[in-house]
């Protein structure tokens, strides 16, 4: 098979290419500049011997999983995610039958010893509504390829949580295809981990397609988060809207959220936009963030991005301590405003107090930000 050439300077598609074609990364490539790849050195080693992702399933009934090869191509956006594909030794696929309907989330808990790989497809039938939760725990290092398929007029919400232990790595890849009229709530979690690197992807199949992509991260002292997307506009009348949002705090807190979509010249009417927002919290933290939009045809509805880093806004810390509320809590108050718009998105009760409850973990060990001040 004839690989797949790269969109412009776009994410890179290496469908078509055996692991052993694909070159171990120097930190030169474009893809990979801003991750610190000493602490990615197992996953990028390996060749034949990895240890599987353990996947534990929760689902309704009606829903159909089966342990086994995995069938169909995956467009690998790198050699992490390759590898994940080629070398797994723990390989599940979930089927969830045309016009399914459940209010209860189907709950993947994917959970990694050392150098860890595993590969994951779900297939959604047409007219399914259902809820997916992917739960990603452990320690050592993990890599997962993770790829949906959503038939014609399916409707499914993801909700990714990347919350391994302090010390874990984690490299991934979601790949997302939407049939004609199908739609997808894409939720990203990240609080753990040393290092957390996932790649989400959206190919729009069938003209009608939308895809809501939103994530939330807390970027704590030393840990590197990295969340990449690519958003192929291939067919028209598809829309995509990406928000993601992230507090950093503590030495060498480092985040990098790179958001490529790329319009093609036949998809015609398409409307999207993306945002990345990034809250320093102290000196010493670091946010990379990288818009790219690049654009084939002009008959779209409308396309845009925008992203800002910036530290806390002294006027509403000062508006909330002149109505007699502490400066310590005023300051959690406004971290958890800045987050609230990404985790109003988020629906399931359970995440979303999973994630607070990190969050003001964090702000509570925060020093001296968080620290009572003496004004005296």
């Amino acid at each position: 098979m004839t690989p797949v050439a790269p969109p412009s300077d776009l994410a890179p598609r290496l469908s078509g290419l055996a692991l052993s074609e694909i070159e171990i990364p120097n930190g030169r490539e474009e893809e990979w500049r801003f991750t610190p790849l000493k602490r990615m050195a197992n996953l990028h080693a390996l060749t034949t011997e990895a240890s599987p992702v353990s996947f534990s399933v929760s689902a309704p009934q009606g829903v159909e999983v089966r342990e086994g090869d995995v069938d169909g191509e995956f467009q690998s956006a790198d050699r992490v995610s390759a590898a994940a594909v080629e070398l797994s030794r723990n390989q599940l696929s979930i089927t969830i039958a045309q016009e399914f309907v459940s209010k209860d989330a189907i709950v993947v808990r994917a959970t990694s010893g050392a150098s860890a790989l595993g590969r994951l497809r779900v297939d959604a039938g047409k007219y399914s509504e259902t809820t997916i939760l992917l739960d990603h725990v452990g320690v050592g290092s993990a890599a997962t390829a993770v790829d949906f398929h959503l038939a014609d007029g399916a409707q499914m919400t993801i909700i990714s949580v990347q919350d391994g232990d302090r010390n874990s790595v984690f490299a991934g890849q979601q790949a997302i295809h939407l049939g004609r009229d199908s739609k997808v709530k894409h939720v990203v979690v990240t609080l753990g981990g040393d290092l957390v690197r996932l790649v989400s992807t959206v190919h729009f199949t069938a003209p009608g397609g939308e895809a809501e992509m939103t994530g939330v991260y807390f970027t704590d002292a030393g840990q590197h988060h990295e969340h990449r997307l690519f958003v192929d506009h291939a067919v028209p009348n598809c829309r995509s809207d990406v928000m993601y949002k992230g507090a950093l705090q503590g030495d060498d807190a480092h985040s990098v959220w790179v958001g490529d979509v790329l319009i093609r010249g036949n998809a015609t009417g398409t409307s999207t936009y993306e945002l990345n927002r990034n809250l320093l919290l102290t000196d010493g933290a670091r946010a990379d963030s990288v818009p790219n939009l690049e654009i084939e045809t002009g008959e779209i509805e409308g396309a845009g991005h925008a992203s800002a880093s910036g530290k806390f806004d002294e006027e509403q810390i000062f508006y909330l301590t002149s109505r007699g509320i502490p400066e310590v809590q005023a300051k959690r108050l406004v971290v958890r405003g800045f987050l609230a718009d990404v985790i109003g998105r988020i629906p399931a009760d359970d995440i979303v107090n999973r994630l607070l409850s990190g969050v003001e973990a964090r702000l509570g060990e925060a020093d001296p930000l968080f620290a009572e001040v003496d004004h005296e």
